[in-house]
């Protein structure tokens, strides 16, 4: 039976830089795939355009390129990555560089179209309302407030770039699970009538998009038999055309790779396991069957598809005020008294000196910063808290105003106070609008970029 190996990369952006080394040096892989985007990532890119043009991408991937490109080239080994952000084009131009800086010979495809913040109003004219998922509230309530606005784009134009002979795609906003499931439809031959092998393909992705998480990497169900985390391998899922997969890593790297590391990815970011919804098929985890096979080897297969919805997810973000924090630590004895203390001392303190945030969070690290009230044992005295202050407002000037007062609680505070933070600087909060639109409405593009 025919089967690909495919690897992954990097699960978000920021993820260990070396992580796909030992995937070129050692996988046995035939494609490796990219995941950079969260949700709010491409306001932070968006951000970083409209200061520089030639920005809005995930730079960390040209480095990356720079690196692994000649044993890339030679082994046959094609990339796919979301690394495009919301600027595909310069992303792969970049690319291009590098290729060019090495003598390699090189087709690269970008997607695109997944953008609309440009197109936000003309939508709304034609009667698209982007009404918020969670409230149904219309986008008019935020509209001069939205920093980027990216749909979800699925499989299709990833494989067209595949089928255009592209070795390295750049896309924008498609699917995670879609990078994983293109490389899949292209090289075993499955059409996109037969919903159970994608399906198949979407859980595969599902599972290995997340990087080392299926690896041993935040694995509760025995992280204390995880070997050399520090060397932990990425994933590999060796894909046979019947739509099961063989889980697995690198040999000789560390992590581990079992049953429970699979079902707990399964398992991960998801709402109802029966209805997990794609551009490309509705995908139904209830049946899916998961089989510790060899060492480090896990058998997946099993997964059911229904037809996808004819529309995509919006994935808009907004400026909605700005956050600032603070701590400070007390010791033993009645430590916790004495930051409690300490927070109602800054609580005075707001009224006297006119801070009124529009939300204000109180955390006592080393005791309840975690669990919030569950935490609360009577007759606990911890060796030491930490008071950390965050507050919210509806400008950076009236976050400004947190900065000087947590220190001087060390003077004029309860005892023993100390190590307190910096002033801190206020952030602007970016917050998520999910939206959807017709599928009709969205036209992907892809386009070739070639270093000869």
């Amino acid at each position: 039976m025919k089967k690909i190996r495919i690897g992954t990369g990097q699960g978000y952006w920021g993820d260990r830089l070396d992580a796909p080394l030992a995937l070129v040096s050692s996988g046995n892989v035939q494609y490796i795939c990219f995941d950079y985007l969260a949700e709010l990532t491409m306001s932070i890119m968006q951000k970083q355009k409209q200061r520089d043009p030639a920005r809005g991408y995930a730079h960390d991937f040209v480095g990356l390129c720079r690196q692994i490109l000649p044993q890339v080239k030679a082994q046959g080994i094609k990339l796919i990555a979301s690394a495009g952000g919301v600027n595909p084009k310069a992303c792969a131009e970049a690319i291009a560089q590098v290729a060019r800086s090495q003598g390699i010979k090189l087709k690269i495809a970008t997607v695109s179209g997944d953008d609309i913040l440009d197109r936000i109003d003309s939508l709304a004219s034609q009667g698209y309302a982007l009404r918020n998922m969670d409230d149904g509230s219309g986008i008019s309530a935020i509209r001069d407030r939205v920093t980027s606005a990216n749909v979800y784009l699925g499989v299709a134009p990833v494989v067209e770039a595949l089928r255009g002979g592209a070795e390295i795609i750049v896309t924008g906003r498609n699917t995670d699970t879609s990078l994983f499931l293109a490389p899949m439809i292209h090289e075993l031959g499955w059409r996109m009538d037969e919903l159970d092998k994608l399906a198949c393909g979407i859980c595969i992705g599902h599972v290995i998009e997340c990087g080392a998480q299926v690896t041993g990497g935040n694995y509760t169900g025995g992280w204390d038999r995880v070997p050399d985390l520090a060397r932990v391998g990425w994933p590999i899922a060796e894909v046979y055309e019947d739509g099961s997969a063989v889980i697995t890593k690198p040999d000789g790297t560390g992590g581990l790779v079992e049953a429970g590391t699979v079902k707990e990815e399964l398992l991960y970011e998801i709402g109802d396991p029966r209805s997990y919804i794609t551009p490309d098929v509705v995908a139904d985890f209830s049946e899916v069957r998961v089989e510790d096979v060899g060492q480090n080897r896990v058998k997946l297969w099993g997964a059911k598809g229904r037809p996808a919805p004819d529309t995509l997810k919006v994935s808009i973000s907004y400026s909605n005020g700005y956050r600032a924090y603070a701590d400070l630590a007390f010791s033993w004895p009645q430590a916790l008294d004495k930051a409690k203390l300490a927070a109602k001392v800054l609580t005075e303190r707001f009224r006297i000196i006119g801070l009124r945030p529009e939300e204000t969070m109180f955390d006592y690290i080393g005791y309840n910063s975690m669990h919030g009230p569950l935490s609360e044992i009577p007759g606990n005295d911890p060796q030491e808290v930490r008071l950390r202050v965050a507050i919210r407002t509806k400008t950076a000037e009236e976050a400004k105003k947190l900065g000087p007062e947590v220190p001087c609680l060390v003077t004029c505070g309860p005892p023993q106070g100390g190590g307190y933070s910096a002033r801190s600087t206020p952030q602007e909060i970016l917050e998520y609008w999910p939206a959807l639109i017709p599928a009709a409405a969205i036209e992907p593009e892809v386009r070739f970029v070639e270093v000869n």
